[in-house]
């Protein structure tokens, strides 16, 4: 009967043993594949594969904390099986009342000022990191970005760059010898939004009536994405983020043919006067035309972004033809009205749309 409740003992310690290893496994290998990350563009942001300086500090930081809070789980699991093993109940010693401990001075002053010098250095720690991100010098060679959060897309305006443009923001790569970073001003035209890619740089919130900043400075090219971060209604889901870094020179050709005037295609004017005569007009603007609504995206370069929809659907001609026609078949909730043109007109609208270059 004794060695049926020793081993009956065992199998317990051996089993909570057993599940603490597979908890640790699990905890490591969600760490092997965040930070085994590729080098090409990827569709799925990684906070592990950092391509900008804030983004990098942030990274570096979260090991920092990483490593102090698995010392501290292994700690713990250690005394834990420890405990289990060492005092688990024994044949020998049934029924007996074990030794009462009453109160331990050095026990109490270690867990007290142990866990209070513990937080004290993270907290140090994660100040030193906000202060360096928040506090950074913005140099001459900055490009500024006026970032705009709508329900449910983004809007961005190079105030010194003369460009407007809507969801997908481009910004030059910053060479470190030569940096030419991008300061975000950041603002809320309803509710609260929040501005994360998270291989650029950490969460900054857009609140109404207040202004926020943030900057980014990539290291290599290629397409970050991200998306609003904090819920903001119905389609706070699809309120994607995408940033074009581009080397200078593509930078330069990029904002050279935003400053550009709206194309002008007489074969297009059919769908030109739908544009002008519908509501269209009453939320969109397109330069040249009468058309200066401020409530969704500027159209007048509307073919030159990958996607529409805040990155809900990428930017065909099917895609165009079902977001005017019936939006809430790609974004349910976003707010764009169901414009119920007959297919003649839709044609025509579709047709002037895609020559806006």
């Amino acid at each position: 009967m004794h060695s049926m409740t020793h081993k009956t003992d065992w199998g317990v310690v051996v089993g909570r043993a057993t599940g603490i290893l597979v908890l640790v496994a699990g905890i490591l290998l969600a760490a092997g594949l965040c930070t085994a990350s590729q080098r090409s563009d990827n569709p799925v942001p990684n906070i592990f594969d950092p391509r900008s300086t804030p983004a990098e500090s942030i990274r570096d930081h979260s090991y920092f904390v990483l490593a102090i809070t698995s010392l501290i789980f292994l700690v713990v699991v250690t005394l834990l099986v420890y405990a289990v093993v060492k005092f688990r109940d024994k044949p020998l010693t049934a029924g007996r009342e074990p030794a009462q401990v009453y109160g331990s001075t050095q026990i109490e002053l270690a867990w007290t000022i142990i866990p209070v010098l513990i937080v004290f250095v993270l907290f140090l720690a994660t100040a030193r990191v906000i202060h360096a991100i928040e506090d950074a010098r913005k140099p001459a060679t900055a490009v500024e970005v006026t970032a705009i959060g709508h329900q449910f897309w983004w809007e961005y305006r190079y105030p010194a760059l003369g460009v407007v443009t809507a969801n997908e923001l481009h910004v030059p790569v910053s060479d470190p010898a030569h940096p030419t970073p991008t300061f975000l001003k950041l603002l809320s035209a309803d509710t609260d939004h929040s501005f994360w890619v998270p291989q650029l740089a950490g969460k900054t919130d857009l609140i109404p009536n207040r202004v926020n900043h943030t900057w980014i400075d990539p290291h290599q090219t290629g397409v970050y994405v991200g998306q609003c971060a904090q819920y903001c209604g119905t389609q706070h889901g699809k309120m994607l983020l995408r940033v074009s870094v581009d080397s200078p020179e593509e930078f330069a050709a990029w904002v050279q043919a935003q400053k550009q005037p709206a194309n002008h295609d007489d074969k297009a004017n059919a769908g030109r006067r739908v544009f002008e005569t519908t509501a269209c007009i009453n939320c969109h603007a397109v330069g040249g035309t009468n058309g200066t609504g401020r409530f969704g995206p500027d159209l007048t370069h509307l073919m030159s972004r990958d996607t529409i929809a805040a990155g809900a659907a990428l930017n065909t001609d099917e895609n165009l033809r079902l977001w005017i026609q019936n939006p809430d078949a790609i974004k349910p909730g976003s707010l764009m009205p169901a414009m119920k043109l007959s297919e003649a007109d839709l044609d025509a609208l579709v047709r002037y749309l895609e020559t806006l270059r």
